[in-house]
């Protein structure tokens, strides 16, 4: 193998190999950080339910501590000195307060009067100085009482006497943790906030109530409570030691004036775990989830073997690859040095295969271009330079220089007193034999007849810009008239030429005379703006700015009848008339076109139009795109020039197609409207029905829903109602031995005599005489 070939294949080695391998290492890491932050997030989710079911419970204790405090019963307690004589008083508050264990998740309830030197719970009656023995003990009220707020919940583990729990342990490892609580403390009365409080309501829910409200969906993640002191209150002591230096971490952070939730990594019991935690605004509580990290990243496993095996398939590609594409590219290489070495036959193979560049650059240097032949290359640019800056000039990306320099460096006409722009267009292009796809191809055919046509002397090199053929014509006379009357002469030569050679109708915008080459670029707008009387005068025109300027004190506002217009075409458009759309059409482009509308606004206004048409497609549930292909579609409305081009394009492109889309539509409605109101027919013919009750059922106009009806089945709903109605009879004469009377209410009539003669107008017999013959009908088959 030679060296530069061996080169070649180190090379294509390291651009394949080192991008891969990059490749998958960054495709990986970004692959698990993608599934943490997703798996983060559901767990988020999951921690706030959880805040929220929990703060939702909390505050139903609340509103109903608030009601109790405020009935009427507990006012009335409050001012007495409750003994055991007023069993029955204390018997009805206590009702009171389990009334209160009914509506929430509580499990004691304590009404504290002060005053009177009295404390109630759920199971009895007795002085503050007796509540030794209770869960509730002096020293808790005095740190109640001296607290500022009136409303406020204590969190903790004082140890709770509550006999019904003892043998529920729940996992914890001591009855004290068991009965773990939380405290919701009002002293009354609440409004006074300085007096001295007569009383305290409390009501009290065990940690096993709040610990079931923390079960997460997530069976990986483990969820508990710090309170706004940074304790776990809710779990038990070894949970606790587990995760004191993470809810040191998350206390930190939050009293660092940290976002109020977040998640980290921390270790735990020797493992690696992601936290989350959520602090609650309602209580201060933060709410935290710890999920084992490997439980996190447990699926990146499988993207790591994925993208493994793709890195070791690609690298394999490209082993392959460079191979042969390093064969394949030495390939020219190999014959250059064949070819150089054939050259000089002196050297030895043994120099060649040293260097082989050597050789090549030794071969190539008797092939260097001479000056002669540079000088005809520059001269063969020297027409692309003179056009290219001719496009410059028109795009006011080139100062307008001295107009001597610019003839002296580019080869331009020097002398000219006055400047000119001709800008020309082809119109009803559809029409001619050409394809759109051939239009920029002609306007370089009409280009090369331009430059042909008028002398070099008496312009600048012609482009095409913008869909059109633009000339800088240069006048020798300083008079705008004669500079005038020359460009006019130069674009009737043109148009003449052009539509003798390639069959096409054309249009020439003039500008103003000028005399300094800066003003390319407004005089190329000026015949432009020539050119849009077209929408008023027609195509295949020439046409001066000068035109623009004498109508413009004569033109006034049509925006109404336009608008007016517009209504009915929308209008024609929903009932799908396209002939009637067409006619309408016809009128706006009148008005439009009138010679006192704004040719300066005929695309605007035709945007308009076409928007308000894309909005009826979008009020029926469509999508543009079935009409329209958007920025394309654009961009070809503003370069419709004639009035012929607009109203093929907005009959082909937007009228017909959306018509037919809509009448598609009705037919389906239609049909599905007429299967409801059949439907309701055969399920409810036994009840008095009527089109204005289908109408109601099925939400249309009961005449819209005629018409449908009556299009469909050929027969009005009456007509179909009653002959149902009467087929229905028919068959219950046949098959049963029902009353006539009877089968005429079956079918919803309640006079006999109308049923009567609605079947005889059906059938041209009686309900009687049609029973009869079958009778006879049947003796007869039997007599024989």
């Amino acid at each position: 193998m030679s060296k530069f070939r061996l080169n070649i294949l180190i090379y294509s080695l390291l651009l394949g190999l080192v991008p891969t391998i990059l490749i998958g290492l960054f495709s990986y890491f970004i692959a698990a950080k993608d599934v943490e932050e997703k798996v983060n997030e559901g767990n988020m989710h999951l921690l706030n339910q959880t805040r929220m079911r929990v703060e939702q419970n909390l505050d139903s204790m609340q509103r109903t501590a608030l009601q109790f405090e405020n009935s009427s019963l507990l006012n009335s307690v409050m001012n007495s000195k409750l003994s055991a004589q007023d069993f029955i008083k204390v018997r009805e508050l206590m009702n009171e307060m389990f009334h209160l264990q009914t509506q929430t998740i509580l499990n004691q309830v304590y009404v504290v009067n002060l005053k009177h030197e009295w404390v109630v719970d759920l199971n009895s009656l007795k002085p503050l100085d007796g509540m030794d023995n209770m869960e509730l003990n002096p020293s808790d009220l005095d740190r109640y009482l001296d607290k500022t707020d009136r409303i406020f919940w204590i969190t903790g583990t004082e140890e709770v006497f509550n006999p019904s729990n003892v043998t529920d342990q729940d996992n914890w490892t001591s009855r004290q943790e068991t009965a773990t609580t939380l405290r919701l403390v009002h002293k009354m009365p609440l409004l006074s906030k300085n007096a001295v409080p007569k009383g305290i309501l409390i009501l009290q829910i065990s940690a096993k109530d709040i610990r079931n409200m923390l079960e997460p969906d997530n069976l990986r993640a483990t969820q508990y409570i710090l309170n706004e002191q940074g304790e776990a209150f809710l779990s038990p002591p070894q949970d606790r030691e587990a995760y004191q230096s993470i809810n040191g971490q998350i206390v930190e952070r939050i009293q660092q004036s940290g976002p109020p939730q977040g998640a980290l990594h921390a270790e735990s019991e020797g493992k690696m775990v992601s936290v989350l935690y959520l602090r609650s605004d309602y209580n201060g509580w933060t709410y935290v989830s710890v999920v084992p990290l490997d439980k996190v990243t447990d699926q990146t496993g499988s993207i790591a073997l994925i993208t493994a095996a793709a890195c070791l398939v690609t690298m394999a590609a490209v082993l392959i690859v460079s191979l042969f594409g390093s064969r394949k590219m030495y390939s020219p290489i190999r014959k250059l040095h064949e070819f150089a070495t054939g050259i000089q036959l002196q050297r030895q193979a043994g120099n060649n295969r040293k260097d082989e560049f050597e050789f090549i650059r030794e071969s190539l240097s008797s092939l260097a271009v001479s000056r002669n032949e540079l000088d005809k290359q520059m001269k063969s640019q020297a027409v692309h330079l003179r056009e290219f800056y001719v496009l410059k000039l028109f795009s006011e990306q080139m100062p307008g220089e001295d107009g001597k320099y610019v003839s002296e460096r580019y080869g331009f006409p020097d002398g000219w007193k006055s400047l000119g722009v001709l800008t020309l267009e082809l119109d009803n292009f559809h029409l001619s034999r050409f394809q759109e796809q051939d239009r920029e191809l002609l306007l370089f055919a009409v280009n090369n007849m331009v430059s042909e046509i008028v002398p070099v002397e008496d312009r600048f090199s012609p482009i095409v810009l913008n869909h059109a053929q633009v000339t800088l014509l240069t006048c020798k006379e300083e008079t705008c008239e004669a500079g005038q009357v020359l460009f006019l002469q130069t674009a009737q030569q043109i148009k003449t030429k052009v539509q003798g050679c390639l069959g096409l109708e054309c249009s020439i915008g003039i500008s103003h005379p000028f005399k300094r080459l800066s003003d390319t670029k407004r005089a190329y707008k000026e015949s432009t703006a020539a050119l849009k009387l077209r929408f008023v005068l027609g195509p295949n025109i020439i046409v001066q700015y000068a035109d623009i300027e004498n109508r413009s004190n004569t033109e006034k506002t049509v925006y109404t009848k336009l608008r007016l217009t517009e209504d009915q075409i929308m209008l024609a458009l929903e009932e799908r008339q396209l002939g009637k759309v067409e006619q309408l059409f016809q009128r706006y482009l009148d008005e439009l076109m009138c010679q006192d509308g704004f040719h300066q606004e005929h695309h605007l206004l035709l945007l308009q139009l076409a928007s308000r048409t894309m909005g009826i497609v979008q009020e029926h549930g469509l999508s543009m795109r079935q009409l329209w292909n958007g920025e394309e579609e654009l961009k070809h409305l503003f370069r419709l020039q004639t009035r012929t081009e607009i109203s093929s394009w907005f009959l082909s492109k937007l009228f017909t197609p959306l018509a037919g889309i809509l009448e598609e539509m009705a037919d389906k409605q239609f049909v599905n409207i007429t299967r409801r109101i059949v439907e309701i027919v055969h399920e409810q013919y036994d009840q008095d029905i009527s089109l204005e009750y289908c109408a109601a059922v099925m939400s249309f106009n009961p005449a819209y829903m005629s018409r449908v009806f009556k299009k469909e089945m050929g027969v009005s709903f009456s007509e179909y109602l009653s002959e149902y109605r009467m087929n229905v009879a028919k068959h219950l004469l046949a098959t049963t031995n029902m009353k006539i009377s009877g089968i005429g209410q079956k079918v919803s009539y309640t006079n006999i005599s109308a049923f009567i003669r609605t079947f005889r107008r059906t059938f041209g017999m009686t309900p009687g005489q049609y029973r009869e013959q079958l009778y006879n009908e049947e003796e007869t088959r039997a007599g024989r």
